[in-house]
């Protein structure tokens, strides 16, 4: 018996070590969405359906909000993905990777690059279309949790300088989405109801002004503010983000740790382990039924895809290329050109991102399975092409080899 609660033990340790590997949340994710494409193709279809359309209701007098369970995921749920990314947004940029100007340069350089070059070939392949047009966003997103997870498959073989080249290349890339999603994914505007949010952002900045270090005050005020702010007609994932940047980086407790560094430690495994895979299990599920290999062909999934792939592989690529060339910022330190491509085509997972901005972008459910073929089969490719190229040209295999004559750096 006792031998048999050994056991037992022994295998709690080695699964809540297999949670803390790096990779765990990007292998969950990918789970969840090959569950959600397996119960999309077969007799059960109907059981995800029926879930994701039961309504769920709260309400406080007569004020109320009734939704299906999808869209408390969409709207809900995904606003504590938001806040986790303003966190990590914000330390980043006061006392991380993105702190000093040397620092930010060359991830701002890649993600410029990484951003308007899949736009680019998204609107030429669908240039005519107006309402495909709304996609041009869609793959200009880099997935952190796939992308840092295959870093991670890895090991310690990556030199650190390009994991934390990815990590800020990503974290600007998020940026940059909340930007997007913010100016052009926002519909008619209730004016009431942002005055209502206004008042609310006020409470977050008194707070942060007096030093309250609590964090359940600015809990309360961004309720508040993400009620308002669904009603507003800009998404209210936003609210997230407006509460992460009023949650102190100062007021460390006796451990040294802030409030804003508390939180993000606390949120980081629900939302690595819940809310992610909630998501992509609600919204990467896509019928087969009809289709066939041409249909990637067609030109949403096509623009998508290729930009995923060829657009954020070369825009990250050449704008690292030539900030090093031309003396604005070099390379990541002990990298080769092999290593960096590699890196680049890792940028083009697109996944969480590229199916929350294409979500907002076709509302429209016809829309719904050429948007997710080519967020899936451009996330994949860049991912397993990502991986194949690091693989073969970190140090250790044979033919390793630097990419650019008379360069020293070793593979």
């Amino acid at each position: 018996m006792i031998e048999d609660r050994r056991t037992f033990a022994d295998r709690l340790r080695g699964a809540a070590t297999l949670f803390q590997h790096d990779a765990a949340g990007g292998v969950i994710l990918l789970l969840a969405a090959i569950l959600a494409l397996l119960l999309d193709n077969s007799r059960l279809a109907w059981i995800s359906e029926a879930l994701l359309q039961t309504r769920l209701s709260v309400s406080l007098g007569n004020f109320g909000l009734d939704k299906p369970l999808l869209l408390w995921i969409n709207d809900g749920l995904m606003a504590i993905f938001f806040l986790l990314v303003g966190l990590e947004i914000k330390r980043e940029m006061l006392v991380g990777e993105l702190a000093t100007r040397e620092r930010a340069l060359l991830p701002l350089l890649a993600a410029i690059g990484g951003m308007v070059l899949p736009a680019v070939i998204y609107v030429l392949i669908n240039f005519g279309d107006s309402y495909a047009l709304r996609g041009w966003a869609i793959p200009t997103a880099t997935d952190i949790a796939f992308a840092v997870g295959v870093l991670a498959v890895l090991g310690s073989r990556v030199p650190t300088s390009l994991k934390a080249f990815l990590l800020a290349l990503a974290i600007i890339d998020d940026l940059a989405a909340i930007i997007i999603i913010a100016v052009f994914y926002t519909s008619d505007l209730s004016l009431l109801s942002l005055g209502l949010a206004t008042i609310g952002i006020c409470v977050l900045a008194a707070l942060n002004a007096s030093g309250v270090t609590r964090i359940a005050p600015y809990a309360l005020a961004g309720v508040f503010i993400w009620v308002c702010v669904l009603k507003s007609g800009v998404h209210a994932t936003l609210a997230g983000v407006v509460v992460a940047l009023a949650i102190p980086l100062d007021g460390a407790d006796e451990t040294g740790v802030s409030p804003l560094e508390r939180l993000e430690h606390d949120l980081a495994p629900w939302v690595l382990f819940g809310v992610m895979p909630l998501f992509a299990f609600a919204n990467a599920g896509v019928s087969l039924s009809g289709m066939s290999l041409g249909s990637i062909l067609e030109p949403i999934p096509l623009g998508v895809a290729l930009g995923l792939l060829v657009g954020k592989t070369a825009g990250i690529f050449g704008a690292v290329w030539a900030a090093d060339r031309w003396r604005i910022a070099p390379r990541p330190e002990g990298a080769t050109w092999d290593q960096v491509l590699g890196v680049a085509m890792l940028g083009g997972i697109g996944f969480t991102m590229s199916l929350f901005i294409g979500m907002l972008a076709f509302p429209d459910p016809d829309y719904a399975a050429p948007l997710r073929l080519g967020v899936l089969v451009g996330s994949l490719l860049a991912a397993t092409g990502g991986y194949l190229l690091l693989r073969f040209g970190l140090p250790g295999h044979r033919g390793n080899a630097v990419s650019e004559p008379g360069d020293q750096t070793s593979a």
